[in-house]
């Protein structure tokens, strides 16, 4: 992918970036694989209160950028199937092993989600020096080395194992010892996890050798029929079907059908025979939701009919994730910070899996995608990403989203590789129309907007719509904030589509926000909450954030509401520790404090500050979980990393940039980066700065004192998505103490701002 330079400069010339050019090289794939691991917060990082695991839950495997497969070493350990935890839902994770063990490697991971359900990892790959009733030995793992695009590790028998992956294959290659009877087996039954209820079984299957070296197999898992062709270059060696841990010499074909966890026997594919020290064994295996024949046909087009592809697909999966990865250019001279954020980069990158023409559940080709998981963390941070570094791609995902509403008859809340049914309707409502609002006010081109117009209104009406149109509110009371906004965001496609009568409607349905808010506190009006309570919930930026405030009572009220939100003044919290009780969960809930990144309800209250007028409360907060909330190494994220959402928030933060998701709109803070360069539409958006002092432990916050963008200069806190994505030169002067930036002209809100005795009434235009 080629970088463009910018296409606007201020009137004196900056050096030049010093990019991490090839930042794929400082991406640690096993950042967040393991417990928090960080520094003791202090100041007021140190009273945010963390209610969710205290893990990543990343996973170091082998994957491709937005690509339809990964690959990782299996141990059934929560949620990705690597590692050594036991499921959890709160507090530091609970060991299942001693250490790092596997027994095998498996395909397809979710990353860094929760308790989702669908856990995945197909085609368990072993490789083993022993009869098959040794298949599932956990085994010591060794030498663990990951990249983006590569995963290696030599197993406990001294079998070196080495992965890679292209948008729709992966590649094996195992290097033996002298061995009489070495094996390679893959396991077409197991799925999932070993934690209770986590195993994953096949309805059906068929398996069949097609000729010496060649096979191909279908298992239907959750509804989906997931088809993979593989391939071994091991010529000399004897191919065989397996069931029930024994061989079926002679045997070519296997077809099980109405499987249930009762009549379920292990079955699947073995080679089999002699090594010697140092020989390589390659697998190639090529996946499709369509079939074995574009199973084989994607192998094709990813590794080509060469004799061996490993090396070749390595370089080249490499390559694609250098092209992505340099889309942003930081400067700093700390290797620590380095890797945090290309890391972070390379996270965002990971996932949906787009997969055209791949849709297993209707015919007609097109786009097609899953691995839509935590949709209502992602759509704040990562979504507003993918659409700024790579807008075909975005649309792409967009005209997917479509696809599905059409056929499935909603937009999803979460989409993972399964039929239907998870919805995950209790988190929140309307996530898509933010997504295709952004697009729609961009101009991107690509997308049918009375299609889009269609299924975005009708899938107002659903689930929660009805309450919400006949009594202007529902509960829980969250899902009225997100209705509320879904209509904004509609009509701005209602635009576009010159329906005058819906955007009336939808302009009138869109003020209903203000009947969720109680106006003798300022806050939500009291509800059930998921993953939080009504302060988390009470800080979103609405697209009224001037009315919002009156309702608070005004700035300083307002102010003061999220000080005691994020801690200022208050004392440290001890954190959850292993297994809490719920008497310990009670009294954190009870603080009605900042997440701190630990999970995501509020990860976007920071910014509320800059529309009270006070970017310099904003600076303070983000400086604190920038600095605090993410470190190296396994233990370096404060939680649950949600498919990306989690490192997008930090990509963002640490620019000195927050979108305001759906509202087509950029709010300008301090960035932690002397210098950076996005690559956008328009060419190249740098941000510079003047009097930046590179953090560390003695380095206080540094408040911006002046803006220029492209040498004007600029009095407001925020961009429109059309500035940015224009390209131009955003310049930023530091210093130590707040000055008077950003505390008058305030980002753009539905309605003026007026003195705090503005009368507001707590419900309005009713149907």
């Amino acid at each position: 992918m080629e970088t463009r330079s910018a296409v606007a400069t201020a009137s004196t010339p900056s050096p030049p970036v010093a990019p991490s050019r090839g930042s794929s090289d400082h991406v640690d794939p096993f950042l967040g694989t393991g417990a928090t691991d960080l520094p003791t917060r202090t100041g007021i990082a140190a009273t945010w209160w963390w209610p969710k695991p205290q893990v990543g839950n990343t996973h170091p495997g082998a994957t491709y950028p937005l690509g339809m497969v990964s690959a990782c070493a299996y141990s059934g350990a929560y949620p990705a199937g690597y590692g050594q935890y036991d499921l959890g839902t709160e507090g530091l994770p609970v060991p299942i092993y001693d250490g790092l063990l596997a027994s095998g490697f498996t395909h397809f991971q979710q990353t860094g989600t929760g308790a989702i359900r669908k856990y995945y990892n197909y085609f368990r790959v072993t490789t083993m020096l022993a009869p098959l009733d040794a298949l599932d030995t956990l085994w010591e793992l060794t030498d663990e080395v990951a990249e983006p695009g590569y995963y290696a590790a030599t197993l406990a028998s001294g079998i070196r194992c080495e992965i890679t992956v292209g948008p729709r294959s992966a590649v094996h290659r195992y290097t033996f010892g002298d061995h009489h009877d070495a094996r390679v087996v893959i396991d077409l039954s197991l799925g999932g996890l070993t934690i209770p209820h986590g195993s994953t079984i096949p309805l059906r299957s068929h398996l069949a050798s097609v000729s010496p070296g060649v096979a191909q197999g279908q298992i239907v898992v959750e509804g989906a029929p997931l088809s993979v062709h593989v391939e071994c270059d091991a010529d000399s060696w004897r191919q065989m079907l397996w069931y029930d841990r024994r061989l079926m010499p002679g045997g070519t074909r296997l077809d099980l059908d109405s499987i249930r966890p009762t009549t379920l026997r292990p079955f699947g594919l073995m080679w089999a025979g002699p090594t010697v020290a140092g020989q390589v064994v390659e697998l190639r295996f090529g996946f499709s939701l369509r079939g074995v024949d574009q199973a084989r046909e994607n192998l094709l087009r990813d590794c080509g009919t060469e004799r061996s592809a490993f090396a070749t697909r390595r370089a080249a999966t490499s390559r694609a994730w250098s092209e992505h990865l340099e889309l942003i250019e930081v400067d700093t001279p700390s290797a620590p910070r380095r890797t945090v954020f290309a890391t972070a980069l390379y996270h965002s990158l990971i996932k949906p899996s787009l997969a055209p023409n791949e849709s297993p559940f209707w015919p007609a080709q097109g786009p097609f995608a899953f691995d839509i998981c935590t949709m209502w963390d992602i759509y704040r941070t990562q979504l507003p990403l993918l659409t700024m570094l790579l807008p075909d791609r975005a649309v792409e995902l967009a005209n997917a989203l479509l696809h599905i509403c059409e056929e499935e008859g909603n937009f999803p809340i979460g989409y993972p590789m399964a039929r239907g049914a998870d919805r995950f309707s209790r988190q929140a409502s309307a996530l898509a129309h933010t997504f295709l609002a952004d697009l729609c006010q961009l101009g991107l081109p690509g997308i049918d907007w009375d299609w889009a117009l269609v299924h975005m209104h009708n899938d107002l009406r659903r689930t929660y719509g009805e309450d919400f149109l006949r009594d202007g509110r529902v509960e829980p009371i969250s899902h009225t904030l997100d209705l509320a906004f879904g209509y904004w965001c509609t009509a701005k496609a209602a635009r576009v589509c010159r329906d005058d009568a819906l955007v009336r409607d939808f302009d009138r349905f869109a003020g209903w926000w203000v009947n969720a808010f109680d106006v003798d506190t300022g806050l939500l009006r009291d509800s059930t909450f998921y993953e939080g309570g009504l302060w988390n919930y009470s800080f979103r930026l609405l697209p009224d954030m001037g009315q919002r405030i009156r309702l608070a009572g005004g700035d300083a009220a307002f102010v003061d509401l999220l000080d005691r939100f994020f801690g200022f003044g208050a004392d440290p919290v001890r954190q959850p520790g292993r297994s809490p009780d719920a008497t310990e969960m009670a009294a954190g809930y009870a603080l009605n404090r900042f997440e701190g990144l630990n999970n995501e309800p509020d990860m976007e209250a920071p910014w509320a500050y800059t529309y009270a007028g006070r970017p310099d409360r904003t600076t303070e907060v983000v400086h604190a979980a920038v600095h605090q909330m993410f470190g190296t190494g396994r233990g370096g994220l404060p939680g649950n990393d949600d498919s990306g959402g989690l490192s997008s928030w930090y990509v963002w933060a640490s620019l000195g940039l927050f979108p305001v998701a759906g509202q087509n709109l950029f709010l300008v803070n301090a960035p932690h980066f002397r210098r950076s360069r996005i690559s956008v539409a328009g060419g190249s958006f740098e941000i510079t700065t003047v009097g930046f002092l590179e953090p560390g432990p003695d380095v206080p916050v540094q408040y911006v004192q002046s803006v220029t963008l492209d040498g004007e200069p600029l009095q407001r806190a925020w961009l429109g998505g059309g500035e940015v994505h224009a390209g131009g030169r955003l310049e930023i002067s530091l210093g130590p103490r707040p000055s008077d930036w950003g505390t008058t002209e305030r980002p753009p809100s539905l309605s003026p701002y007026q003195s705090p005795t503005h009368p507001i009434a707590t419900r309005r235009g009713l149907p």
